[in-house]
């Protein structure tokens, strides 16, 4: 097993979850790892509620990049990207064409 580096740092159990899920749903594996006097009285904030997302070491410069991308808003979903090519109908146009 590969040493693993820390990439992010979480204010809370759930939003180092979420960044550990977006990095596997995008194929890196990574851990959570927090301070266990943190997690036994749920702290959230300040240095007992850091939880540290963890990547292998190898990966971390993909990690990195992909965190930095979505930090900066830049992540479009496939599905989003064609979409935005549709003309969409608003709610209200709808209704009125039901309305015919």
């Amino acid at each position: 097993m590969s040493n693993y580096v820390t990439v992010y740092i979480a204010n809370g159990q759930l939003d180092a979850e979420i960044v550990r899920g977006f990095l596997e749903a995008s194929g890196i594996p990574a851990v959570v790892s927090q301070e266990s006097v943190g997690k036994v009285f749920g702290m959230a904030s300040g240095p007992l509620g850091e939880v540290n997302v963890l990547v292998p070491d190898d990966r971390s410069d993909e990690a990195l990049d992909l965190l930095d991308t979505m930090e900066n808003g830049e992540l479009i979903d496939d599905q989003d990207a064609g979409d935005q090519n549709d003309e969409k109908t608003s709610p209200d146009e709808e209704e009125d064409q039901t309305d015919d």
